[in-house]
């Protein structure tokens, strides 16, 4: 009797877990899978949300890369922007990582407070505030002009505007930092203990043994924040809205504008298609070049 009961339970235990994550697959069919696929099959057609879509073939495709300018200025100001605040974010995180890595009263408090901007930095209102602080009468300058240095315009000038947009990105370096911070405390003691030993000094031991046993948690972080800062959207709409002179005129702007501005949702769709293979692109050769500087503890590569 016992056995039969436990038979029949069994397959009810099995469905139960279906039903638990029946919500995410929902999500995922509707919110994720459908638009994925959609907007493959939008971007051959000429769509403007109030008409029916009609097929146009390759011309999305065809105008983007032979008469759309804009298209190409976008994607070298993204792929410098990517270039530029990527490293920085994983440097500036693994610095504060390896500080905060001690034994002091308090310490999770200023884990804590390290995080909140990851968690704040998307929003709207703080770049907002990004916008007034790095304004040409903001209290950046103000503080510049206290001690004699010349004020700088951070959002005017062409050069400078893509590197100060690029900050708020380096400041939100919470997520990097934890992952980074827990690659840490993995690491075994006897090794320093033994550079120590061996007269290793700490620069050198920071090289010698920590870079290379993080490796992989490097190599995770720059896929995932690689592929964040290509899809980067609100701070620098926000803040320069693509000015001046398009210098911070990123890829997801041009994204935007085409699909909710000229309500062009056919070539919007080509635009993130392009996109998407671009991530792919990237990704794929970060993997490639993993195998000659990324070592895992058995000795295996990715």
């Amino acid at each position: 009797m016992k056995t039969m009961a436990a038979m029949k339970k069994g397959p009810t235990k099995r469905y139960i877990g279906l039903v638990y994550i029946s919500p995410w697959i929902l999500g995922f069919l509707v919110f994720q899978l459908y638009p994925f696929i959609s907007s493959f099959v939008y971007s051959f057609t000429d769509y403007s949300i109030t008409n029916t879509p009609s097929y146009v073939g390759l011309k999305n495709y065809i105008t983007m890369f032979t008469k759309d300018e804009l298209f190409y200025k976008s994607l070298l100001v993204t792929i410098e922007y990517v270039l530029m605040s990527v490293p920085l974010k994983l440097a500036f995180a693994l610095l504060v990582a390896v500080m905060l890595n001690v034994n002091l009263k308090f310490v999770n408090i200023f884990r804590t407070v390290y995080y909140l901007p990851s968690i704040l930095g998307g929003s709207v209102a703080v770049a907002v505030l990004w916008k007034f602080l790095f304004a040409k009468d903001g209290f950046i300058n103000r503080v510049i002009a206290a001690v004699h240095v010349p004020e700088i315009d951070w959002l005017g000038s062409p050069k400078i505007a893509l590197f100060t947009i690029g900050l708020l990105t380096v400041w939100q370096f919470g997520s990097s930092m934890v992952l980074f911070l827990a690659g840490l405390k993995q690491i075994p003691a006897e090794l320093y203990e033994a550079g120590t030993v061996d007269g290793a000094s700490k620069v050198r031991m920071f090289f010698t043994i920590t870079i290379p046993l993080l490796t992989p948690i490097i190599f995770f972080n720059l896929i995932m924040q690689m592929v964040n800062a290509f899809q980067d959207f609100t701070g620098p709409f926000v803040i320069t809205n693509g000015g001046p002179l398009n210098s911070t005129y990123l890829y997801a702007m041009k994204l935007y504008d085409e699909g909710f501005k000229f309500f062009k949702m056919g070539y919007a769709s080509a635009l993130s298609w392009v996109l998407f293979l671009i991530i792919l692109g990237f990704t794929a050769l970060t993997f490639k070049s993993s195998a000659s500087w990324t070592h895992y503890e058995d000795g295996g590569d990715f």
